[in-house]
């Protein structure tokens, strides 16, 4: 008997730098999105191959200008240190609200959950972000977005999912599976 795949005919969009974006946290989602019967398209600053930091190559086949929200049903922004293009972008930031305001999925890991803060979508939120002992800047800057920061690897808070880093990409992924297959009970709460 066929596995029913979760979220076949739905469509997901996949953010990555132009440059620098972190392999595995775009692969293993990408690799699980499909599996489970998703349309996947990946947007970048650029359209073409991009070059991840660990050498994998992915291709854009839009530009972050051109997105339609209408036509997705979840974002995710990947990390990697080439995220930081993204902090101040008004076309990432346009995506991000209008994804939140039609109560669709809005996913970020590593360093990425700070476009979500700059958006301005992670004020009363729950999230995470990728930090270290060394450096809590990231931390402090969702804080001062309104965000209550969480020390769990993988968040969830309502249609927001945000995980800190590679080593929980397929976690993070699959918890984007399940928000993606879960039936809006209250959309306006």
């Amino acid at each position: 008997m066929l596995k029913e795949k979760k979220i076949e005919g739905k469509n997901v969009l996949m953010v990555i730098a132009s440059k620098n974006f972190r392999d595995e946290e775009y692969f293993v989602p990408y690799e699980i999105f499909q599996k489970e019967g998703a349309k996947i398209t990946t947007a970048s600053s650029i359209e073409g191959n991009i070059i991840g930091i660990e050498g994998g190559e992915a291709r854009s086949a839009l530009a972050l200008n051109e997105v339609k929200t209408k036509n997705f049903d979840a974002v995710v922004f990947i990390g990697g240190e080439g995220a930081i293009e993204y902090f101040d972008n008004n076309d990432a930031h346009k995506i991000i609200q209008e994804m939140a305001n039609m109560h669709k999925v809005v996913a970020a890991i590593c360093i990425a959950p700070i476009i979500l803060a700059r958006a301005g979508i992670l004020v009363g939120k729950k999230a995470t972000v990728w930090s270290s002992l060394m450096d809590k800047k990231n931390i402090k800057e969702l804080e001062d977005s309104g965000c209550s920061v969480s020390e769990e690897r993988v968040v969830k808070d309502k249609k927001i999912v945000t995980a800190d880093g590679p080593a929980v990409s397929k976690k993070f992924a699959e918890k984007i599976v399940e928000t993606m297959t879960e039936r809006d009970i209250e959309e306006n709460d």
